[in-house]
């Protein structure tokens, strides 16, 4: 019986060109679709939420795949995940992706077309103590970020806007450029500052360019309250740098409007 299986999965991309399979180069898109090809005897394609790109993390990529599969649905993540690990490192070892769940869903269910919204990390380590064991998992900043500053800046991001200022050339290109933030927030604990921020959906670099933006109020660069001007100019030369992709972490996809953070009916 032909079944619909919707999976989560984490990684660590720093050593991968992206979510999205390219040929002759290293993808979590493609490593992924290789080990399940392994693991169920056949080729496996599979439609992933969100085309991360080159360095980003994941705590919870969402990807479907369809097919008739001999394997029984809770075993496949144990034996993708003992393939993705290298085969032979035991039941404890963990490669740099892992399927955390698989579940069943719908024969029409998509989990890019079905997806309500996406929540994104970015971290942050502000100190000036440089960590070379970080430097692939977070932006490390050793000026002192105003955070306050940086938090007046944010409430004026949350909300519907046209967000095009916040868009790098080169992505695919979008029907429209309106998306609606419902909740941006920072974190602080010590030297790291996190910022998370749910919307709808994103354009190409938006959370970073938002990120970028942040950093460059907290520095004192930009004025905290320009930047609903910023917004409004819809030009992406206003707006901030782009954060560098390793402090990104996609983390979390909802399938009920209900359950993503600051949705409000």
């Amino acid at each position: 019986m032909e079944r619909n299986l919707l999976l989560t999965i984490e990684y660590d991309g720093t050593h991968f060109s992206g979510w999205q399979r390219q040929p002759g180069r290293p993808t979590v898109q493609g490593t992924l679709e290789s080990a399940l090809s392994a693991v169920c005897g056949k080729e496996i394609r599979i439609d992933g939420t969100s085309r991360t790109d080159a360095g980003v993390h994941a705590y919870g990529q969402r990807a479907t795949l369809k097919g008739e599969f001999g394997i029984p649905t809770e075993r496949l993540a144990l034996a993708v995940n003992h393939r993705l690990a290298g085969g032979m490192r035991g039941k404890m070892a963990a490669g740099p992706i892992r399927v955390t769940d698989v579940c069943e869903k719908p024969m029409n269910f998509h989990a890019r077309f079905d997806a309500k919204g996406k929540t994104y990390i970015y971290k942050i380590r502000n100190s000036e103590n440089m960590d070379v064991f970080q430097r692939n998992y977070c932006y490390q900043i050793p000026r002192p970020l105003d955070l306050p500053a940086m938090k007046l800046a944010a409430e004026q991001i949350t909300g519907t806007h046209d967000f095009q200022c916040f868009q790098a050339s080169g992505g695919t290109e979008r029907e429209t450029t309106v998306r609606t933030i419902y909740k941006l927030e920072l974190r602080q604990a010590g030297s790291d500052i996190q910022i998370w921020v749910t919307g709808d959906g994103f354009l190409y670099n938006m959370v970073r360019i938002i990120t970028g933006t942040l950093v460059e109020v907290g520095m004192g660069k930009i004025p905290p309250t320009a930047v609903a001007s910023i917004i409004e100019s819809k030009d992406r030369q206003n707006a901030g740098h782009t954060a560098p992709p390793q402090g990104l972490y996609l983390g979390e996809i909802y399938y009920e409007l209900q359950e993503v953070p600051g949705y409000d009916e």
